[in-house]
């Protein structure tokens, strides 16, 4: 079985010294992955969805920790502006939590695939736009400093490989459900933030 890797943001050796640049470069692996599990079938769609679903859940849940109470706090309109955001990442969760249900080779699967897609680059577009770019006009490098770290710790709670004597993708997601991934998320990005 080939090895499986979920991309890192920090897998450039960018200093992670500014969040609005780790969250863009995380956008842009997120893409390549959707592009991955497009271009491929059978076991590699599924391992490349297997990421896919992995860095959706830890990046998502990241920005709900670290990004929205900033923009809530910092910027104009903040509240306004997390409601919308958290409004398209449910929709988006319902949707991939649907084709997680799905096996990968099912004619309906691509298609829902490309809907989802679709959905991620829009809230992706509006994250950069009304978060991102006022961030880093709110607060100083200290500041975005610390929230890359925190978004760090929540990368590093994606597996990047399976378990040891776990033989099959299917297999190493069952030991750490989407769910209890970003619960563990949570709570390492909190440790981060020195919020215990």
């Amino acid at each position: 079985m080939s090895e499986l890797h979920t991309p890192q943001a920090g897998d450039d050796h960018a200093p992670d010294i500014d969040v609005v640049a780790l969250l863009m470069r995380q956008h842009g692996d997120i893409r390549n992955l959707f592009d991955e599990v497009e271009r491929s079938e059978g076991e590699e769609r599924r391992e490349a969805f297997r990421r896919l679903v992995r860095l959706l859940a830890v990046h998502e849940t990241a920005e709900e920790e670290v990004v929205h109470p900033f923009v809530r706090r910092a910027v104009s309109g903040g509240e306004q502006v997390v409601r919308d955001r958290l409004a398209e990442e449910k929709a988006a969760k319902e949707a991939l939590a649907a084709l997680d249900d799905m096996d990968t080779d099912d004619p309906a699967f691509r298609p829902r695939l490309m809907k989802l897609r679709t959905d991620v680059q829009e809230h992706a577009r509006a994250e950069e736009r009304y978060e991102f770019s006022h961030i880093r006009r709110s607060t100083d490098v200290t500041n975005l400093a610390t929230m890359a770290k925190a978004v760090k710790a929540a990368e590093a709670m994606a597996p990047t490989r399976p378990h040891p004597g776990v033989q099959t993708a299917a297999a190493n997601i069952a030991l750490g459900p989407v769910a209890a991934l970003m619960d563990r998320t949570k709570d390492a990005v909190r440790k981060a933030m020195g919020k215990h």
